[in-house]
């Protein structure tokens, strides 16, 4: 039986490919809009970023590849094996420039598509907040008024910039990682195993160069 493999299309999809390929393993391409996709003994799903760890915790794809900031916030119960080294980031606060240290208000309204990991926050340090979860364009809403600061993933900096808004504090640094369904892990060891292994050797290769 193939061993199934939890993927986006988003912006991981480029480095898992170069990590498979890197690892000798077989990985489709965009195209298409097939969401299964078999390649020798491997079963492609293609799913949203944030379904993965859902596909992967309850046994659908075996394993998957998914962001930390993602796997963070979806607090599912996986492995996690392997840190596969691209797709670095990090999950920030940012404010508008030249706004107060804190808001005139009491109580800090933060705009996120990562509620979990932004109240983590706010809570370990004390401080009281409100949020706002929203799907796109986070940086939005520090410039419309809606929040007072936003948590996002970044990269560059190039869009906080463009829209007036400079990184304050760091709450996580993120990459892509393989993480594993439990059962799947102790059950199908002889077809996971060889991936994991595969992998790893690709990511020290990587390091290594």
């Amino acid at each position: 039986m193939s061993l199934a493999v939890a993927l986006s299309k988003g912006k991981l999809f480029r480095g898992a490919g170069d990590r498979f390929r890197a690892a000798g393993l077989p990985f489709p391409d965009a195209e298409g809009r097939k969401l299964v996709v078999e390649q020798g003994e491997l079963r492609f799903l293609f799913v949203k970023d944030v379904d993965v760890p859902t596909y992967v915790e309850h046994g659908i794809a075996d394993c998957g590849i998914v962001g930390s900031d993602v796997l963070r916030e979806a607090d599912a119960d996986v492995y996690e094996p392997l840190d596969l080294g691209f797709g670095r980031c990090r999950l920030a606060v940012a404010r508008p420039q030249g706004a107060p240290a804190e808001p005139r208000h009491a109580t800090l309204r933060v705009a996120t598509k990562y509620p979990r990991l932004a109240a983590a926050h706010f809570l370990g340090q004390g401080r009281p907040a409100e949020f706002v979860k929203l799907s796109g364009s986070v940086e939005l809403a520090c410039v419309l008024g809606l929040a007072d600061c936003i948590v996002d993933v970044v990269e560059t900096g190039a869009t906080l910039r463009e829209n007036g808004l400079r990184v304050v504090e760091t709450v996580l640094e993120c990459s892509a990682r393989l993480v594993v369904n439990r059962a799947s892990y102790h059950a199908r060891r002889d077809a996971v195993g060889p991936l994991l292994r595969a992998l790893q050797a690709a990511c020290a290769q990587e390091v290594g160069a």
